[in-house]
């Protein structure tokens, strides 16, 4: 079989809807300046799908240093991948400053975070090594594993009884190959919004042998009194062997970063093929990010209206009844139960009469028969916006319960 023939044939869970979904569903286009309130086809809405948690995407003093940095340097400098030609003294202040920020002992900058992190597992792992890692890790994660030629075992998510089996488990291959041993898991899980139990995770290092690695994308700027992360906010994050985040979230930009012991990072300097064969980070993003965390750790005040904005929103929907899971941080899963097609209808109806956008989950990504709306408050929402959702979830609610949207063309046209 030609190849392109078999892709013509299968597009995929996603993929197989696209006639239909292509341009409302999947990729749709939010227009306009970075805000609570976009155009989405001509028409205002209210999102909640960006995860711009500090409001720094179009904060002033962001805005003008990135500016600056446009013109002083251009898009293009420097030129080369880091190890050849591309390192500059502002590369090394961010990573010493990210480093002193998160309490490790040095840092490495990477050029994105899902192609970041893939690089670090891969550099790390032989096939002597074993990786246990939770089952609700990012695709990122999952991706690095599928490259991994050694065993790996999978944990059900924060499933404290089922890691100590599957550490018993690798410590025994261990012991024959004479590898070691990484754990994986997230600080704040994107999805569900609850935190790994980074705590009891690491009680564990008395009873074996490993290393853990923590993605901590959605917990860098958001958890912790300082915003340092999940590791702070549950006072381990000494123990945390490497802490990684992306700066797609809190730092609203392009990039990412490693962070661990000088020696350590040093070694994923030196092998780390995603970095060695890359052009280094612009310097645009590099002083865009220096901005970013001056901002993010001297204005707590951004947090806190977060926060206050995270707890108006997550009380408000328990309060009408709404399911949100068991999320302990800014993300806010709204579980619903409905079909593919339900979920579709629903997000129009959500989208086109309530003015309303968010992230609609469903299967594959979660179990046939749920759907999850996932709502991201930032610090630039306002009571009113939580208010405003919090009447049109309970409206759509209604009708879902009531079949409303089960008939529907758009509904019967995607099936199951």
């Amino acid at each position: 079989m030609d190849i392109f023939e078999k892709l013509n044939t299968n597009l995929g869970p996603l993929g197989k809807h696209s006639e239909i979904s292509e341009g409302y569903f999947t990729f749709p286009k939010l227009e306009g300046e970075i805000a609570p309130r976009m155009k989405f086809k001509g028409k205002e809405v209210l999102t909640w799908s960006l995860n711009n948690y500090l409001g720094l995407a179009n904060h002033p003093e962001v805005r003008k240093a990135d500016e600056e940095a446009a013109r002083r340097w251009g898009a293009a400098y420097p030129m080369g991948a880091r190890i050849m030609s591309g390192s500059t003294d502002l590369h090394e202040k961010l990573e010493d400053e990210l480093a002193e920020f998160v309490d490790k002992e040095k840092a490495y900058l990477l050029n994105y975070g899902y192609q970041g992190i893939m690089s670090v597992i891969d550099s790390l792992i032989d096939r002597k090594d074993v990786i246990v890692y939770d089952g609700e890790c990012h695709a990122c994660i999952i991706d690095a594993l599928r490259m991994h030629m050694g065993k790996r075992f999978v944990f059900p998510h924060n499933d404290m009884e089922s890691l100590d089996k599957q550490l018993k488990r690798a410590e025994r291959l261990t012991k024959e190959s004479g590898g070691g041993i990484l754990v994986i898991t997230e600080g704040v899980f994107g999805m569900t919004g609850d935190m790994g139990n980074l705590k009891e995770i690491v009680q564990y290092k008395e009873k074996y042998q490993f290393r853990l690695l923590v993605d901590d994308a959605h917990g860098f700027g958001t958890m912790g009194k300082l915003g340092k992360g999940s590791g702070e906010e549950q006072g381990v994050q000494e123990q945390v062997d490497l802490y990684f985040s992306t700066f797609a979230k809190s730092m609203a930009s392009i990039g990412a970063f490693i962070a661990g012991d000088a020696k350590v990072i040093h070694y994923l300097k030196y092998n780390m093929r995603s970095q060695i064969f890359a052009k280094a980070l612009p310097l645009i993003m590099v002083e865009g990010g220096l901005k970013r965390l001056e901002i993010l750790k001297s204005r707590p005040e951004l947090r806190e209206n977060l926060w206050k904005i995270v707890h108006a929103l997550q009380d408000g929907l328990k309060e009408k009844g709404f399911s949100i899971g068991t999320t302990n941080s800014p993300v806010t899963p709204v579980v619903l139960n409905g079909t593919v097609g339900e979920a579709a209808t629903l997000s129009k109806d959500l989208r086109e009469n309530y003015n309303i956008f968010c992230s609609v989950v469903i299967y594959p990504v979660v179990p046939k028969g749920m759907i999850i709306l996932r709502l991201i408050p930032t610090a630039v929402h306002t009571l009113e916006d939580v208010k405003e959702t919090i009447t049109a979830f309970e409206a759509i609610k209604g009708k879902l319960i009531s079949g409303f949207y089960k008939n529907t063309e758009l509904a019967t046209s995607f099936g199951e």
